[in-house]
This record gives C-alpha cells, sequence and structure tokens, in this order.
C-alpha cells in the first residue's frame, strides 16, 4: 500500500514499534496482545496493519507472558523483543523498541491494544508526514450529535520523525510514553484523520471488548 517509489512517503524509512507487553490486568484476560481478533491474536493483527500500511520493518515489544504470546502469534515477519522491565510502565517497552529500530528511520509507536487500527491508516500517517515532525493519526467521536463535527481527539498511531527520536525518547518515563514531548511541543504536530478507519479506541475495560468484533 505504501508508494513503490517512496516520494511523498515515510513507508521506506519507517520502522513500526508495536507496544505489547501489558499485562492487561484491568481486563483480567491475560496479555492483551492475545486477545482473540477475527480468528488470531490481537498481536498478529497489529503487527499485520503496521507492515501492509508502508512499513519497513515491524518490531515487536513483548512483557507479560511473552514466551506464550510468541507461542500463540505469527510474528515471523517481525523483529521480537522482550522487555525484562514490562511491569515498569510502557515507556520502557518504547525506550527498547526506539533502541532497536535503526537509527535513520522514523519511528511509528502503535499499541496493541487498538483493534481498529487498519493498514490504510498507517499507509496515510506515513503519506502525510513532513520532515521534522510528528505525526499522529486523530478520530472524531462518532456518537457526538454534531453531524461529525466534533473535535479531533489525538491518538496512536504516532510517527516521530528521525530527527525528533532523541528528544522524545529523552522524556519517556513511567507509563506515559510520548505524551509529555508532545505536550510540551504542539507545534510540532500534525493531526491526520482517521474517523472513516475506526474511532482509535483501546481495549482497557470489559465493556470495550466489542471493539473487538
Amino acid at each position: 500500500m505504501g508508494d513503490s517509489d517512496g516520494t511523498g512517503s515515510a513507508g521506506m524509512r519507517t520502522t513500526g514499534v508495536v507496544l505489547a507487553a501489558g499485562a492487561g490486568t484491568r481486563l483480567g484476560l491475560g496479555p492483551k496482545a492475545l486477545l482473540p481478533y477475527r480468528g488470531r491474536p490481537l498481536v498478529e493483527a497489529i503487527a499485520g496493519a503496521l507492515l501492509a500500511g508502508g512499513c519497513r520493518e515491524v518490531v515487536v515489544v513483548l512483557g507479560a507472558g511473552a514466551a506464550q504470546v510468541e507461542a500463540a502469534a505469527r510474528l515471523d515477519g517481525c523483529r521480537v523483543l522482550t522487555n525484562p522491565e514490562w511491569a515498569s510502565g510502557m515507556g520502557s517497552s518504547f525506550l527498547l523498541g526506539n533502541q532497536a529500530a535503526d537509527p535513520t528511520d522514523h519511528l511509528l509507536i502503535a499499541l496493541v491494544d487498538q483493534p481498529g487500527l487498519t493498514p490504510e491508516s498507517v499507509h496515510r500517517l506515513l503519506s502525510s508526514h513532513r520532515p521534522g515532525r510528528v505525526t499522529a493519526a486523530a478520530y472524531r467521536r462518532r456518537d457526538s450529535n454534531d453531524g461529525g463535527q466534533a473535535a479531533l481527539r489525538r491518538g496512536h498511531p504516532l510517527l516521530i520523525d528521525t530527527s525528533l527520536r532523541e528528544a522524545v525518547c529523552a522524556t519517556v518515563t513511567g507509563d506515559a510514553g510520548a505524551r509529555g514531548f508532545l505536550r510540551s511541543h504542539p507545534d510540532l504536530v500534525d493531526e491526520v484523520d482517521c474517523s472513516d478507519q475506526s474511532t482509535g479506541e483501546d481495549v482497557d475495560t470489559p465493556d470495550q471488548l466489542g471493539l473487538l468484533q
């Protein structure tokens, strides 16, 4: 789905990172990476969307139940890492993924618990990216009664320009990921509307399990 010659697209120079280390404690169903989604583990679907959308490589960062996830999910097209410090929060997985990626690549950060992620959304981010900036998927609430004019809400995936990776990582801590950098530098963030593809919601609580349909 990426541009064949790489023109106008970051796809030829982008490593996707799937943050898939959490234990899914609030759900109580084991690691979120293993949630069933359309006949396969969710982590497999998310990694596949990044590859199909144009990322040249995908790094999957596992943690809780890593051996179980590797046994159940087909991730042979990806580089799979295990974060021994996964319990410290998403930040450590973010930093591990960044460290594993080619230093000259842009970095596309995706969450394993976002089942609505499509290759088209990934391709849209890669195609829209501008040098020296962060490109973020954004979504409008579908249940609003404003005729589709609801304000965009920034979400994931998040495409970080190679020139910003070091600065972003310097702000990563605990479970915050890139949030601190984005709040401090809103002028560097471009939001790309992906509402036609997904609500952008994460599966965090039992009442959100319907997103896996």
